[in-house]
């Protein structure tokens, strides 16, 4: 393949992931009976970040003794993730155990991420996940995060804060730097912003 080539598939790929995410925000916004665009408007705008990520797994002799990725949650507002048809080891904690995420060949596995958990003030949770290595076989992957503009303070929808529901989060900016930060420290990052 070309790098032109390259290069217009993996623009064509970022600009249908971007749509999918604002359908995605959308849905969610409407779920809480929010103004349709109220979080789609934090991660559509001229400098918001589309990360993307290929990920490759390869096989491990010890996957008893080795983590492809530990555990952790996605700092993103959501994540999408392509995952190789070939070979499951993506995880999820729920309920004190660890589960394996099926893999759907051509389909996306949908995350939260902690953004996204901070302005539903809770309501929506970013899960803690991990990869697991194989022995027989590499694992590939396609991870595509999207977060708002770095300069862009993000914090609980004002709506979702009431009486009944108090702030759960503060209002933070830059919250990749901020996650970088605390994961390097030990510290859980959305532990770190709750008021």
């Amino acid at each position: 393949m070309s790098c032109a080539l390259c290069r217009e598939t993996i623009n064509d790929y970022t600009m249908k992931i971007k749509s999918i995410s604002a359908v995605i925000f959308e849905a969610m916004a409407k779920s809480l009976d929010l103004e349709e665009n109220c979080f789609s408007k934090q991660f559509t705008e001229e400098h918001d970040v589309m990360l993307g990520r290929f990920i490759l797994y390869p096989p491990c002799p010890t996957p008893d003794q080795v983590f492809g990725l530990k555990a952790h949650s996605d700092r993103s507002g959501i994540t999408l993730l392509l995952q190789d048809p070939g070979v499951e080891g993506l995880q999820v904690f729920n309920d004190g155990k660890w589960y394996m995420v099926p893999v759907i060949r051509d389909a996306l596995f949908i995350n939260l991420g902690d953004q996204m958990q901070i302005m539903s003030n809770g309501i929506f949770k970013s899960p803690l996940h991990r990869v697991v290595t194989n022995k027989e076989k590499g694992r590939i992957s396609v991870a595509m995060f999207t977060e708002p503009d770095p300069n862009k303070e993000i914090g609980p929808v004002d709506v979702l804060v009431d009486e009944k529901r108090p702030r759960v989060y503060k209002t933070v900016k830059n919250y990749a730097v901020f996650n970088y930060e605390c994961f390097q420290k030990g510290i859980v990052p959305l532990d770190a912003v709750k008021v």
